[in-house]
């Protein structure tokens, strides 16, 4: 039996700008839980086309280790905030 289960929760949204503000949000919130989130993993997609997914953080690799934390269309250099 596996060590690690990922929940997954259907949310819903109007538009993909507005579920990734969202995601983002939630994400952001349940960091502070003691279950592990990964922000970099968030994904949003389509009701009917839940098989296309969309990023919702950029999760580039930054020196020593950390990930960038930014939404996934930023502009400004990668940063952990």
């Amino acid at each position: 039996m596996s060590d690690r289960w990922v929940i997954h929760l259907p949310v819903t949204a109007p538009d993909l700008h507005r579920a990734r503000i969202f995601a983002r949000s939630a994400a952001r919130l349940l960091a502070g839980l003691t279950a592990r989130v990964e922000p970099g993993g968030v994904t949003v997609s389509a009701e009917d086309q839940q098989g296309v997914r969309h990023w919702v953080f950029c999760d580039r690799p930054l020196p020593g280790g950390a990930r960038c934390t930014l939404p996934v269309d930023h502009t400004a250099p990668c940063s952990r905030r």
